[in-house]
């Protein structure tokens, strides 16, 4: 009996060491790399963490990396992770345009390649890109403004400033010529005034998408065009960060108080203290994209391809890199103003209650 029992034992302990050794490796799908441009941007934060947490409950390993808005880190990062095999690369450019020899390295060694919310240029080592329908975010953008100047019932003239996103970064060109769609027939037919007379990425665009760089143009507008008394109306903001750089320099010469009304501003991103702004009537309005979908998503297509599945759904004529059109997976955009962000925010979770009070 005890020869039996100590058998049994034996093959219990070896049962068990088996299964968790074919768990392990079920679970061992091989290391995926995430390169992520910075930090210090809340959204970035969120998309690196949701997309490890939706990674790692499909069984891979990964390489989830902040660039600290360096361009050579970044590149440097992604050539480690190249070298240290990993399979696929989620990739979040800071400069979609410096990338081209390392990612000619990665499709030499079958390592896939997706661009991450930023299309990746002027390579064919690019298998996919995942995004929000850019073009519609400018659209939304710029509905947003006329709605809140209350037009066409109310005609104007309304005078309007223009930023753009960061010229390095070939969304902030959909999201642009998204607004532009929309504006540029009221700005002919003289109900939109630029004051300024700046428009056009190569004027308006802001470099990094940078708040203090946003803060610092939004002062020389006002300095040089109006210091005649005049009001700006509405500012055409491509993100949160860039809004809340705008609504720095307007507070700082009075606006916001007493009779002096604060312009229509846009935003993206749907971050904290911008709907914290909109609650307190500052931004008017922002563009919500649910990363955490996004993050969903981009980790279903980066297990189907290594499965070798085909992606299915795909949008393969819109974004052409300079060298290709990348097959595209492309979610919905939304708008949020103070009539609707507990909806589209809160109640679907993005955001806690407790953290807008």
């Amino acid at each position: 009996m005890n020869i039996l029992k100590s058998l049994a034992t034996a093959a219990l302990a070896g049962a068990l060491v088996f299964g968790a050794s074919a768990s392990a490796f079920a679970q061992d799908k091989g290391t995926i790399g995430i390169a992520m441009p910075e930090q210090t941007t809340l959204r970035w934060n969120s998309d690196g963490a949701e997309l490890k947490k939706a990674l790692e409950a499909k069984g891979y390993t990964v390489d989830l990396q902040y660039a600290g808005d360096d361009i050579p880190n970044q590149l440097a990062q992604i050539e480690n992770m190249i070298t240290k095999g990993s399979k696929a690369l989620i990739i979040a450019a800071l400069d979609g345009t410096t990338l081209s020899a390392a990612l000619e390295q990665a499709g030499a060694s079958g390592i896939k390649v997706v661009a991450y919310d930023r299309l990746i240029r002027d390579t064919p080592n690019v298998d996919y890109y995942t995004t929000f329908d850019n073009f519609q975010v400018g659209v939304l953008q710029a509905n947003s403004i006329l709605k809140g100047l209350g037009y066409p019932e109310k005609k104007g003239p309304f005078n309007i400033e223009l930023f753009g996103g960061s010229p390095d970064d070939n969304n902030a060109f959909f999201f642009y010529d998204g607004a532009m769609s929309v504006l540029q027939p009221i700005i002919d037919k003289g109900d939109l005034v630029i004051k300024s007379g700046q428009k056009g990425m190569d004027q308006v665009g802001t470099l990094r998408w940078d708040g203090a760089t946003a803060q610092a143009r939004m002062d020389n507008l006002l300095s040089a065009y109006y210091s005649d008394g005049s009001h700006v109306d509405a500012v055409l903001a491509p993100n949160d960060g860039v809004a809340r750089g705008i609504l720095s320099s307007l507070k700082g010469i009075g606006y916001g108080s007493g009779d002096l009304a604060y312009p229509i501003i846009s935003g993206q991103d749907a971050e904290v203290p911008s709907i914290k702004a909109i609650i307190a009537g500052e931004q008017y309005s922002t563009v919500y994209k649910d990363t955490r979908e996004l993050a969903r998503v981009t980790a279903d297509l980066v297990d189907e391809v290594l499965n070798g599945k085909t992606p299915e759904g795909l949008d393969t004529k819109t974004y052409n890199n300079g060298v290709k059109v990348v097959p595209s997976l492309l979610l919905t955009p939304y708008e949020v103003d103070k009539t609707n962000y507990e909806k589209l925010v809160v109640e679907s979770g993005y955001i806690k209650a407790e953290d807008l009070k």
